[in-house]
């Protein structure tokens, strides 16, 4: 700037000592008395004039330069603080101009909101499209009656759509800008994504929705202990007041320590100070004590709760009366002694009167045989004879099924072996090679080539007997009986299937009493219904399980589990 004014003080002075000496070779012919020193210090005066001037013109222009130089740093600085304030609390800001509805965003739109800059609208159309359909309404209506009022600054909630369809919760704020009439002609504002603060508030309110309608207890205590060994109450739901009859203010301040009583388990309380001791969960049971003294039996945990840093902030008690469950343990307890007792007792009856009866039977069925060779010509005495001879045989027949349950029933002193399947049913086939052959049942077999382990073979044996001898026995009159027996392993369980087309039983009236002792489901002579009872009986005893399938007049198909290995 500086060597410019010179430049031009150069120029015009010597641009005036031209015109000076050319005016004086032209003008001196015809004015001989005119002086060339008077130009000379014009001309001097001048260019001292013009170089003052165009100082002090340089001068207010340094000033201006030096003005507007500052004022482009600060405008820099305030729009770096912009940027960094923007990034600092992730806001989306946006500038409205109204007059022309033109939309600026700043780049949060793409960061936080995933929209590339093409994509980015620049009219208030392009905003408000990407509000929920939920919360469009409600939101025009705020900003538009904020806008018709005047008022400076605006703020709302609602969601906004994201590039990729889904919708994010944001915190707007927008402060208004007027002419110098009062005019609204702009409106800056900036965008919070709130989603995390909206969902943790939700979740929150979902706690909060089950700690206060929870049908248990809950307590939650500072961690102070210096006061009580257990530290202080600070807040207790409904659920406490209705269990403990302490309120919330009754509560509030005190320690847990005050349900606790005489009657209280001392180890277990000692167990909970050691856990809050050293900051670790814990649950015990015992005796408590209600607001008006009353006892019962509870169920105490607490679970330490750490802040986001992981110290210690408060401690989090959920608490159950379990008095109605105690009392039911125990009445069970009480009941499972009574019942020991008495199947002990039974158990000993059984042993006495089976054995106790054998000797005198023995004796009057001896006695009967005597008879038998003794001529008797009374008929009425021999009427009497007969039926005492039947009667006795009945109860020996009576005593000697006592015995074969007691036996059973008798689980630890059964003989427990491997056996092979085909090998105990041939031995059954063996024993009823007579009725198979007066009856001439087509049958069936298809049992693999597989072994059980600790399975009693006689038991086994009888359980095949019972079964087969049932299905010649309830056969159907008007069809040829048909009888499939076959095993198959399926899923560590050995199966065995006895189905026959026979008369079948009506399950319906029947169901309950199948397996039962001295049940009768068909009026046949010689059905004393204790064979289905010792099958059960037998499985059980080889803890097996049996099911039992039938239909009237179509067939019954029995089923035995064993665990195979």
């Amino acid at each position: 700037m500086k060597n410019n004014s010179n430049k031009i003080t150069l120029i015009y002075v010597l641009i005036l000592m031209f015109v000076a000496i050319l005016g004086h070779k032209l003008f001196a012919s015809y004015f001989p008395d005119y002086g060339f020193t008077k130009d000379i210090l014009f001309i001097l005066f001048s260019g001292i004039l013009l170089k003052i001037i165009l100082y002090q013109n340089e001068m207010r222009n340094k000033s201006v330069f030096e003005k507007l130089q500052l004022t482009n740093i600060e405008i820099k600085e305030s729009n770096e603080r912009y940027d960094i304030v923007a990034k600092a609390t992730s806001d989306t800001i946006w500038d409205w101009k109204m007059e022309d509805d033109s939309f600026i965003w700043n780049k949060g739109i793409q960061g936080v909101f995933g929209y590339k800059k093409e994509d980015v609208g620049k009219t208030s159309k392009w905003w408000f499209d990407r509000i929920h359909p939920e919360d469009s309404l409600k939101m025009s209506v705020k900003l538009y009656s904020f806008l018709e009022q005047k008022t400076e600054k605006w703020q709302d909630e609602y969601r906004f759509q994201c590039a990729d369809g889904s919708y994010k919760y944001v915190f707007d704020r927008g402060f208004l800008v007027k002419d110098d009439k009062g005019k609204s002609i702009r409106m800056i504002g900036a965008i919070q994504d709130v989603t995390k603060q909206k969902e943790e508030e939700q979740r929150l309110r979902l706690l909060e929705t089950v700690i206060t309608q929870s049908k248990d207890a809950v307590m939650i205590t500072d961690i102070d202990t210096s006061e009580n060994e257990i530290p202080n109450i600070i807040f207790v739901n409904s659920a406490f007041t209705d269990m403990t009859g302490y309120s919330a203010k009754d509560a509030i301040g005190k320690s847990p320590a005050m349900l606790f009583g005489k009657r209280s388990d001392i180890l277990e309380y000692d167990k909970l100070k050691t856990a809050v001791q050293e900051y670790k969960e814990v649950i015990i049971e015992t005796i408590a004590y209600k607001k008006n003294g009353k006892e019962f039996w509870i169920n105490f945990s607490m679970i330490p709760v750490t802040d986001k840093d992981g110290e210690h902030s408060h401690w989090v008690s959920i608490q159950r009366d379990v008095t109605e469950e105690k009392e039911k343990v125990k009445e069970r307890e009480q009941l499972i002694r009574e019942l020991t007792q008495n199947n002990k007792d039974l158990k000993q009856f059984s042993y006495i009167t089976s054995h106790n009866l054998r000797a005198p039977l023995s004796n009057l069925t001896g006695l009967l045989n005597l008879i038998d060779d003794i001529p008797i010509e009374d008929p009425e005495l021999k009427e009497i004879i007969s039926g005492f001879q039947k009667s006795t045989h009945l109860l020996n027949e009576t005593i000697n099924d006592l015995v074969k349950v007691i036996i059973i029933k008798d689980n630890p002193s059964i003989q427990k072996e491997k056996v092979l399947i085909k090998e105990v049913f041939e031995n059954v086939f063996n024993q009823l090679s007579f009725l198979i052959s007066v009856h001439k049942p087509i049958l069936k077999i298809d049992l693999e080539d597989v072994s059980i382990l600790e399975i009693n073979k006689s038991y086994l044996e009888s359980i095949f007997l019972n079964l087969l001898t049932n299905a010649i026995k309830y056969r159907a009159p008007i069809r040829q009986l048909k009888v499939t027996i076959a095993t198959k392993v399926e899923d560590d369980n050995l199966i065995i299937t006895f189905k026959d087309n026979g008369i079948g039983i009506d399950l319906e009236k029947n169901k309950d009493k199948i397996f039962g002792l001295y049940q009768r489901f068909h009026n046949y002579p010689d059905s004393k219904g204790l064979g289905l009872y010792l099958v059960k009986s037998q499985v059980e005893s080889m803890n097996g399980t049996i099911s039992v399938a039938s239909t009237v007049g179509k067939g019954t198909t029995f089923t035995i589990t064993f665990k195979y290995a």
